[in-house]
Parts: structure tokens; sequence; C-alpha cells
């Protein structure tokens, strides 16, 4: 089969889309269901009293959708590689719309709870659109697109913030929801005009089993590291979820190995470069975390505290957007690295450049340019290894599990985002400071969860040190896909 485009009659149909533009509607899915993830940051300490809740009960508009996210990230890879990719991100981003619209017609607990789990399970669409490049782009055009994918999570995170501070200071707050619908809504019919359908799919039977036993054991994992700090860590519940979790997933892992069509096969998982990349994930997922939960907190605690700078979530927002489009930048940056070293390489540059982000929040704290500095180079770094991660996955397995290797590669990092944020909660409830009769954390507990994160970085360095170097031969075969089923754009 030749490889040169078909080239149109003057009056047949218009060339399609091409990769630019295929590239550009994936990106803008990723950063819409970023958005989604930000949404109620700054509206969280009024949902007690917009919702006729407790506190306690509305911080399950934040766990719901974690929760609901880890289940449908691997589960959504899964159904991508047999039954269609494009098709999958449809399905996503369809539930990420009816789970907004939920939110912007409630007024109680129970329907934003139910919304937000929905919203949650539109989580896979940036590892299903990382997985649609490699079947329909062009070798030479992956590594910056996916670089640019994997770097939409933070870009819309970031830029999300601002813009959902603003809506929520100046308007109804069912507005973000109803702007997250539309958005969502956007992004879907984009895909469905723009994004082809990429030929490779395994097919086969769906492992029903397989699924319910990762998400049971995912749930009781990540509810008791998400709550443990409110109910306590040695407390039946938390000490019961734990337990179950221990006994769950290896008996889900010993089912997979043994079952024809695993969700997950397990096999690939353990071959050393996806091994490594995926605890190198993990590791970078922890320190992300600690600069998403310290620096919103140092702008914003009083000035009167001696190190809190007084300022709104507005400021906030602002203050951290710069981090977004640093990121979008370096992805760029980043596919050329890669293209001329290797993923590994740009990997452990990433795991530098975040360290040394984190080692200067240690002395540079005091002020917003400050913050600003510590929070565009960490951005930096993160920028470079998230846009390595999905490269180093697709050189390591088959075409055909594409989406359900990256999806777990997300849940990775995910894993490694909960882990940091109960550490991070332990810390900053131990290291605590009176304020006018209130307790709060402490400058040195921030800068005790700025260590671990400048540490997790170091770590996942030296984890990226063990992953194969490939071979220059082998830096173009992430393509082989759309080579053999024709499905270039």
């Amino acid at each position: 089969m030749s490889d040169a485009p078909a080239q149109p009659s003057e009056a047949g149909p218009s060339a399609p889309p091409g990769p630019s533009t295929v590239v550009a509607v994936l990106a803008f899915a990723g950063i819409v269901v970023s958005l989604m993830q930000t949404l109620v940051i700054p509206i969280l300490p009024e949902l007690p009293r917009l919702l006729g809740a407790s506190a306690s009960n509305t911080a399950w508009a934040v766990t719901a959708t974690l929760l609901a996210a880890a289940v449908a990230t691997p589960v959504a890879g899964c159904l991508g590689d047999m039954y269609g990719k494009r098709r999958m991100l449809l399905v996503s981003l369809a539930l990420l719309v009816t789970g907004a619209l939920v939110c912007a017609l409630s007024d109680s607990l129970v329907p934003m709870i139910v919304g937000r789990t929905l919203q949650g399970l539109a989580a896979a669409v940036v590892p299903l659109g990382i997985s649609v490049m490699r079947d329909v782009l062009p070798a030479e055009r992956l590594a910056a697109s996916t670089a640019l994918m994997s770097a939409s999570l933070g870009v819309g995170s970031a830029l999300g913030l601002p813009a959902a501070a603003f809506v929520a200071d100046r308007f109804d707050w069912h507005l973000l929801f109803w702007t997250s619908a539309t958005l969502g809504s956007l992004a879907a019919v984009l895909v469905t005009v723009v994004v082809p359908e990429s030929g490779v799919r395994t097919g086969g039977r769906f492992d029903l089993v397989g699924s319910l036993g990762i998400a049971a054991g995912l749930v009781c994992l990540l509810l008791a590291v998400s709550k443990g700090g409110d109910w306590g860590w040695t407390s039946p519940v938390t000490l019961g979820l734990l337990a179950t979790a221990v006994l769950v997933l290896p008996a889900w892992g010993y089912y997979e190995l043994r079952t024809d069509q695993p969700l997950v096969d397990l096999r690939t998982t353990v071959r050393r470069q996806v091994l490594f990349t995926n605890l190198a994930s993990v590791a970078f997922g922890f320190s992300m975390f600690a600069m998403s939960l310290v620096l919103p907190q140092v702008l914003q605690l009083p000035e009167a505290t001696g190190y809190g700078l007084g300022r709104s979530m507005l400021d906030v927002g602002l203050v951290l957007a710069p981090q977004g489009l640093v990121m979008m930048t370096m992805s760029a940056v980043s596919a050329r690295l890669t293209r001329a070293k290797g993923p590994k390489t740009t990997l452990m540059c990433g795991a530098v450049i975040v360290a040394a982000g984190y080692g200067l929040s240690l002395v540079l704290m005091s002020e917003i340019w400050h913050i600003m500095l510590v929070a565009c180079t960490i951005g930096a770094g993160i920028g470079f290894a998230y846009g390595a991660l999905p490269a180093l996955i697709m050189d390591a397995v088959p075409a055909s599990e594409t989406a359900a290797a990256n999806s777990l590669n997300t849940l990775m990092r995910s894993l490694g985002t909960s882990f940091a944020s109960a550490l991070a909660g332990v810390v900053l409830a131990q290291m605590t400071t009176d304020f006018g009769g209130y307790p709060l954390p402490a400058e040195n507990g921030f800068k005790v969860v700025m260590a671990i994160g400048a540490g997790s970085a170091v770590l996942a360095f030296v984890i990226a040190s063990f992953i194969p170097r490939r071979p220059a031969t082998a830096r173009e075969r992430p393509a082989d896909a759309a080579e053999v089923t024709g499905a270039k754009v």
C-alpha cells in the first residue's frame, strides 16, 4: 500500500484535516478535561453553605471525582484498544458533559456528587488521545504531539484556576458547570468532525471480572489514603479499607495473569521499560502535588502570619497561570530532546529541573515573583517529564495495547498524587502554628512538604536511570500502527 496521500479531485470532497488540526482538537479535549478538575476549587469553602451540607460531606465532590477517574482510566483504555479509541473518547466526553449538566442543575449534595462522579469518568481522555495520535499521525509528528497532549493536563489546570475563580467571584456558581458542559460539547463535536478512527483494534471479550476487581481494590485503597486523615489512620474504617485493598489487588493480579484476555496485561507491565516508567510516574505524580498543595496556601494565608502573602483565590490563579504556559512551551522542547537523545534522557532532565524548582522554594517563597519563579521552574520540569512518559510507554508496547498501557501510566501518576496528598496532610497537620486561636500550617511544615517534593523528583531521576536506553533505529517505531493500517492523516 502506498503511503502517498490521496489527491481529491476538483469536484470531490475536501481534503481530510491535517495532523496539526487533529493534534489541536485532541489537546483541546485534554485541556477541557483538566479544567473540569479545577472547577470546584474556588467554591470548595462555600460548598457547605451552597449545598446545605457539612464540610466533610461536601468534600466528596472532590473525592468522588478522584475515585471515578481511577476506576475509569484503565477500563476506558482497555475498551479503546478493543472497540476504538475515538469511540471511547466520545463516550468519555459525553460523560463529562452529562456530569456537568447534573451539577449545573443541582442545589443539593447528592446530585452534585453524582455529577462530579460522572465527570471523573472522563479522565481517560488524555491517554486515549495520545493513543489515537500513535495510530493516525506520521512518525515525525508523534513526539511533539504526544508531549503537547500529555502537558494538556497541567496546562488546563493552571489556566482553569484563575478562570474558575473569576467566574465564582462574579457570577452564580452554576455557571462554572454550564461552561464545562459547553466546552465538553464543543470538544465532542470537534472530535467527531476532525479526528479519524484508528483501524488498530484487538476486539475480543471484555474482562468484566478484572474491571470489577481493580475497581474494588483501587476504591478501597484511595478511599483509605484520601480520607484517612479525616477518619483517623488507625480507625477501623481506614484499616478495614487498607486490609481489603491488600487482599483484593493481589487476587486481581493473580486472576489477570490467568485469564486469556485480561483488562491489564501484567506481563507487559513488568517489562523493564514499562515497569520503571510507571514507577517514575508515581514519583512524578507525588512531586507535582506538593507544589499544588503548598503554593496556593502560602499565597492565601494572611500576611500577619509572617510567611503568608494575603492574596485572593483569583490572585492565586493569576500567579500560577504562567506555569501552564511554560509547561506547554517546554513540551515542544521536550519533543526535540526526545528525538535527539531519546525519552529516557528527557525524563531525567525533567526530574532534575523539578528538583531544582523545589530547591528554590526552600529559600525563595516570600514574594509573589518567588512563587511564580518556583511554579514556572517546576512546570518546566513537568513539561519535560510528561512529554517523555508516553513516548517511553509506546516504545515498549505493541500498537494494539497502546490505550491500555497509557491509561495505566496515567493511573500511576494519579496514585502518586493521592499518596502525596495523604503524606502532606499528615505533615501539615502535625506542624502547625497558632494564629488568633486557630491552628494554621507552619512555615517549616510547608518547607518539609516542598523538600519531600524535591526528594520524590530525585527518586524519579534514580528510577529513570534504570530504564533501558533504546537504540537510535527504534526511535521512529511508534508509528508502526499507522504504517500497517494506512490510518495516516
